[in-house]
């Protein structure tokens, strides 16, 4: 998908040129005031800039230099708010009908049936949105949006008025449109934990400008953006389930494109699954010898890759590599100084924690 916008408002200005994937899940990144709805408005066609090109699977759905702008309700994509938005006085299945309807039956990619059990809500068909909780209501919404049958799926924050609760009731449904569902998503978002969890590419936000774009793992693994300086800097991994112990509980994943592996404390999965790991850079240490007396369970050979500073003058930030694979280590100055650490260096990555995303 390539889209290019240029809007302006008092006080803001959105200057975007993005190459995206026409599959998975795109994750639009940045604080609040970034520019990130205005984005997603743009694509929908909620928003006209005055300059700009989109064209989705290679069909142009807008081109000011051409003067082509194709309105919203002829685009094939599906909106879903911050708020629900449901029809308050239709239960639960007509409200599901309403999408379905504006489909004609020989188009339709998604059945009624298949969207309700995709998004667990078969037993709320015959409910009002009144009697509905929050999370309910948004999983009816994302169902009303599958059934328009959409060739693009765009979610704004879709979790933001939820509790944490709501939230974790509603990240394992949206785990499953991506596994199961052959629909490119843009999904907006604040929030570090539903990026890692869902986003195949990132884009980052700042001020109107994207910063990066590319591939999840590599873009928070890069030193050269913001993210690289924050307490919480970390990779996300996409790991395959190798084995399990039951005496001790412990879970293998093997990492991509290696001989490399992580062991986790874990209940039993089935061998092949792919599962995303988090590793934090504070949770990573170095060492230019294996220590073979040491309760990490995970350590593993690696090359610098970068040095830069870090956000406390005392520390610096190291990307590793590990045979294709990109970890980030935060240090002291004087433990870089005293390993004598540079890149291409060969070092041992003790990996103290690691975080499954389930």
């Amino acid at each position: 998908m390539e889209a290019r916008f240029r809007v302006e408002h008092e006080g803001f200005s959105l200057d975007v040129d993005l190459d995206l994937p026409g599959r998975g899940v795109t994750a639009i990144f940045g604080h609040s005031g970034s520019g990130k709805t205005t984005v997603l408005r743009c694509v929908a066609g909620l928003a006209r800039p005055s300059e700009g090109r989109l064209s989705v699977n290679g069909e142009v759905w807008l081109d000011t230099a051409k003067g082509i702008f194709m309105p919203t309700h002829q685009r094939p994509l599906g909106y879903v708010f911050q708020e629900a938005s449901l029809f308050a006085h239709l239960s639960v299945a007509r409200n599901l009908r309403y999408g379905l309807n504006r489909i004609a039956p020989a188009a339709r990619k998604v059945d009624l049936a298949h969207a309700a059990g995709l998004l667990g809500i078969g037993h709320l068909l015959e409910r009002m949105p009144a009697g509905l909780s929050g999370g309910e209501r948004q999983r009816v919404a994302i169902a009303r949006a599958l059934l328009t049958s959409p060739r693009l799926l765009l979610l704004d924050e879709p979790l933001a008025s939820l509790d944490l609760k709501r939230k974790q009731e509603i990240l394992p449904y949206l785990e499953r449109l991506h596994d199961e569902l052959d629909i490119p998503v843009l999904y907006v978002s604040h929030a570090p934990e539903e990026v890692a969890r869902l986003a195949d590419h990132l884009v980052l936000l700042e001020s109107g400008r994207a910063v990066a774009s590319g591939p999840i793992a590599d873009t928070l693994a890069r030193l050269d953006l913001p993210s690289a300086m924050a307490d919480d800097a970390s990779v996300v991994i996409q790991g395959v389930v190798a084995g399990f112990d039951p005496g001790y509980e412990l879970l293998t994943l093997n990492l991509p494109g290696s001989g490399a592996s992580l062991r986790v404390v874990h209940t039993a999965v089935a061998s092949g699954r792919a599962m995303r790991i988090v590793v934090r850079a504070r949770d990573v240490s170095l060492a230019l010898a294996a220590q073979e007396s040491s309760s990490v369970l995970n350590v593993l050979p690696a090359t610098v890759a970068g040095i830069t500073g870090a956000a406390s003058p005392s520390q610096v930030m190291v990307r590793l590599d590990i045979d294709g694979t990109p970890l980030l280590s935060r240090i002291t100055r004087y433990s870089c100084d005293h390993l004598k650490l540079a890149v291409g260096t060969r070092v041992w990555a003790q990996v103290k924690a690691v975080s499954l995303l389930a």
